[in-house]
């Protein structure tokens, strides 16, 4: 129990520190950046093993290098002592830049964290970032449940997301790493990659949708063709495909709300059209008298 405790500290802990510490811009009603506690040479600096993000746009790291040697470093790095020298905790993408800018000296925040929160840290520094691509922020959602036992609903509240988007951008992970690397570099939406997931080939549909150009509901569709390819449509059959047919963001909606709400939802939404219907199902009229105080609240 304690140590259930800790974990959820954890991440109130590690989001403080992004808030006080962690903002590559200040904002624009800021007073001033916040002022380091020295400057260190570059060489004594280190960036951290346990990093999650492992791709840095060389384009965008030129730019901010550019920035770098025309106005220096505004926001210090964030780092903790590491044996002679000090390991970043938040600010990598800096670093990089100003060794590029061939800086000599950065300015830094020392902290001190331990190795649990400096990995905390980090990955909830990269999922606030607007640049992160749809699997690195998956892989960031799935490390913060399995490595310190968050759940969704906490993610949600602490990032500011929903929880169907936590769950929908989480389910990426179940894709082949080959499709997962085309969402990386762009090649596929994370809508298109969504609807790949149950289906039977989904890389050589992958392909196919890149080759196509093919927009998400022509993915669907090309899902379910492959679902079918003979074609049947027998009466015993329709409503059996009527279910396969939802979108995978469908179903992922109902299993969101379905768990919200105690009580099995069914989302019917037909393609091209805006208007669809939530039917609720409830077992017992406590069931009926509880979702009935859930839907007045606050009139």
């Amino acid at each position: 129990m304690a140590d259930k405790v800790q974990k959820q500290r954890g991440l109130g802990r590690g989001l403080s520190a992004l808030m006080a510490d962690v903002n590559d811009r200040p904002d624009a009603g800021s007073i001033a950046a916040r002022q380091p506690d020295m400057m260190v040479p570059i060489e004594q600096v280190v960036a951290n093993p346990e990093q999650p993000r492992r791709r840095f746009d060389a384009e965008l790291l030129d730019d901010l290098a550019k920035s770098i040697k025309e106005k220096g470093i505004i926001q210090p790095l964030i780092v903790r002592r590491k044996g002679d020298g000090y390991e970043i905790v938040a600010g990598e993408r800096r670093w990089r830049a100003a060794q590029k800018a061939g800086l000599h000296r950065i300015p830094v925040v020392i902290r001190d964290f331990d190795d649990t929160e400096v990995l905390e840290i980090a990955i909830i520094e990269n999922i606030q970032r607007a640049d992160l691509n749809p699997v690195e922020e998956a892989a960031g959602y799935v490390q913060l449940m399995n490595k310190f036992g968050h759940t969704q609903e906490r993610l949600a509240e602490a990032l500011g997301k929903s929880r169907s988007h936590i769950a929908n951008t989480m389910r990426l992970m179940q894709l082949p790493e080959i499709v997962q690397n085309f969402v990386a570099e762009g090649k596929l939406s994370a809508g298109h990659a969504r609807t790949l997931i149950t289906a039977r080939d989904p890389v050589g549909l992958a392909k196919k949708v890149i080759t196509g150009d093919l927009s998400v509901r022509d993915t669907e569709k090309l899902v379910r063709k492959a679902a079918n390819p003979d074609g049947e449509a027998s009466t015993a059959r329709k409503g059996a495909r009527k279910t396969s047919e939802k979108t995978a963001d469908t179903r992922a909606l109902e299993n969101d709300l379905s768990a919200n709400l105690g009580m099995k939802v069914s989302v019917d939404h037909q393609d091209g059209v805006e208007n669809g219907a939530i039917t609720i199902s409830y077992k017992t009229l406590d069931e009926l008298d509880e979702l009935c105080r859930m839907l007045t609240i606050g009139k």
